[in-house]
């Protein structure tokens, strides 16, 4: 894509359609136990479309607003919930974004972004799963079994499935790269 200028109203609209898009999407994901992931997923492709036009600081105001919006709309009574997408899911287009224009090495920011994607996970077990896996089912031998392991399911299994999920993740940035290069050029 060229090094074209957009008017500030068409980055202010891009981003206030990806908030609201990606704040529905989380919305139905907490409305729904079954769709938490998925609206993780839905939220993080809808915060892609201002950063599709190389609009750094639109697709952070999209990212703020959109975690802001989401504790205001209901997310606040099950905030840990959110943690995830706060800590992770919702910046990484963005960071994918700032790998690209300043020409991050590939594999400092994947290692980086590895780190980074186990924290998260760490995080998310403590705040999310802990007191599940760890509460009434304690006595049960599969979460005694899975409690004890935990940390190489998170930091070993989650290592494995971070690369091809960023993998996917670039790809699917350009797939709205080329959706939204449609909408004006």
């Amino acid at each position: 894509m060229g090094k074209r200028k957009y008017p500030r109203s068409f980055e202010l609209a891009l981003s206030a359609i990806s908030c609201a898009v990606a704040v529905i999407f989380l919305m139905l994901g907490f409305w729904s136990d079954v769709l938490l992931a998925s609206g993780y997923l839905f939220g993080m492709v809808a915060l892609m479309v201002p950063l599709s036009k190389q609009f750094i600081r639109g697709g952070f105001l999209a990212y703020a607003g959109t975690v802001i919006l989401a504790i205001v709309m209901g997310a606040a009574a099950r905030f840990w919930d959110l943690v995830p997408f706060i800590m992770f899911f919702g910046l990484h287009p963005l960071i994918n974004c700032l790998q690209l224009k300043f020409n991050i090495n590939k594999w400092i920011a994947l290692a980086v972004k590895t780190v980074w994607f186990d924290f998260t996970l760490w995080v998310a077990y403590i705040l999310i799963f802990d007191s599940v896996l760890g509460g009434a089912n304690a006595d049960n031998a599969f979460y005694t079994f899975l409690n004890t392991y935990i940390y190489w399911f998170i930091f070993v299994g989650g290592t494995l499935v971070f690369f091809p999920y960023d993998y996917l993740i670039f790809k699917t940035q350009n797939a709205v790269n080329m959706l939204v290069y449609r909408i004006r050029k």
